[in-house]
């Protein structure tokens, strides 16, 4: 059922809110599961569309699986199917992940294309690179819904494999195809802390590796994985938003539950932009300044500033008086909330692959969310604006942030929700 969100801007942000694992790290761990016969236990889960999309797929490949609370049982005691349907895949890029994963364990995997966020250009290229140069055999197969590949496991995985460019696809697909019985040289790999999650996560399994955290990876697997229990890294993408929203509307927030350091680049821009930041363990917390400072951002491989915090920095600089620019290394033309914002009055001008911002007063209107993170954007900007704002595409938004209608009410905002034939007005 289509939802829209409501609402009402003009609210300061206000408050305390734990944030919540990442969304991203969590996709590759559950994928990794497939790697072994005993059960895997992932601590606080965020209950998302993406995650329930790869539990059903999981499902339809052997795994079993059961909440308990937050809590996410996985257990694969064999796996029951290698190729993965067209449906559940052309959902979600992080599915085919079980490529690799398939073909360790069971010799050989089948995934098609795999679909998500339309962007950009996303290729699987380096995905392939790294199987080959592993040893696997890969082959295309054209289909009623396009593109399938099948990768086969003749021995276990061995071999150096060095990216093009630094990938976090690619590495977390040869991560788990090399985990069970192989050994792999991963060179120009990206530091980011997803990649350093499913490090450790496989390190617990069994596997040995060296050189976690930097862009060169040993890994030496194991013939058998062991199940683990396992806390996943908090989500410095939802904390990143929360953080922009509530700069963009002038209040004061304290994140729990986060990791500073993964967030340097973000921090840092809002103190260049004027924000007051201190920062514990495990909590960080903004008070807004009135007047914020623009600034210019270029998103790029961490521990630069992440391509998934564009849009919501974008969406923030739009209420900042002054002139900002901003660009995307990893996305270039990741923009698609660029035109949304125009229809709040944001006065943007896309050109050469850099959104240049004349920060101004924003007014609520009718928008939509054409990706996840865009969506993000969209919110922050209809929480800074004067009126009423209804966002569509709620389909895209809910994949990326669980319950963001009740944390935003935690948080003071005036926000309520439309669905067809019933109408929720903003509180």
């Amino acid at each position: 059922m289509d939802r829209t969100l409501i609402i009402r801007g003009g609210v300061p942000l206000s408050g305390e809110l734990r944030i919540f694992p990442a969304k991203n790290s969590a996709l590759k761990l559950m994928a990794a599961s497939l790697l072994t016969a005993e059960p895997v236990t992932l601590t606080e889960v965020p209950r998302l569309r993406d995650i329930d999309v790869l539990l059903e797929l999981l499902g339809h490949l052997g795994t079993r699986h059961a909440w308990e609370g937050r809590t996410l049982h996985l257990h694969t005691p064999e796996i029951l199917s290698t190729h993965a349907p067209f449906e559940l895949v052309s959902k979600m890029r992080a599915s085919f992940n079980v490529l690799g994963a398939l073909a360790a364990r069971a010799g050989e995997g089948t995934v098609p294309l795999p679909g998500g966020c339309n962007f950009a250009e996303r290729p699987v290229d380096q995905h392939i690179k790294a199987l080959r140069g592993l040893g696997f055999e890969v082959t295309t197969e054209i289909t009623e819904q396009g593109v399938a590949y099948t990768a086969r496991r003749r021995k276990p995985a061995s071999g150096r494999v060095v990216y093009d460019l630094p990938t976090l696809g690619g590495t977390e697909q040869a991560l788990m195809a090399a985990a069970l019985g192989g050994e792999a040289v991963l060179v120009n790999t990206p530091q980011e802390p997803e990649i350093v999650d499913l490090c450790n996560f496989l390190t617990q399994m069994g596997a040995q590796i060296r050189g976690i955290g930097s862009s060169i990876l040993h890994i030496k697997g194991q013939p058998e994985l062991r199940g683990v229990r396992y806390s996943i890294i908090p989500d410095r993408i939802e904390a990143g938003t929360y953080l922009f929203a509530a700069a963009a509307t002038r209040g004061s927030i304290t994140l729990t539950n986060v990791e500073p350091f993964h967030m340097d680049a973000v921090l840092d821009k809002l103190i260049q932009s004027g924000h007051r930041i201190t920062t514990g363990k495990d909590w960080i917390r903004l008070e807004a300044t009135v007047h914020p400072q623009p600034f210019n951002v270029e998103a790029r491989e961490y521990p630069g500033f992440i391509t998934d915090l564009q849009p919501p920095a974008a969406a923030y600089l739009a209420t900042v008086h002054g002139t900002s620019l901003v660009s995307d290394r990893v996305y270039p033309d990741r923009f698609t909330h660029a035109s949304e914002l125009a229809r709040m009055g944001a006065e943007v001008i896309l050109k050469e692959r850099t959104l240049m911002i004349q920060g101004r007063p924003l007014t609520g209107a009718a928008v939509e969310a054409r990706d996840i993170r865009a969506g993000g954007g969209l919110i922050i900007a209809a929480l800074a604006a004067e009126g009423e704002s209804h966002i569509s595409g709620m389909q895209y938004i809910e994949r990326g942030y669980d319950d963001i209608e009740n944390r935003l009410k935690s948080l003071g905002a005036q926000v309520g929700v439309q669905v067809p034939e019933l109408a929720l007005a903003a509180d």
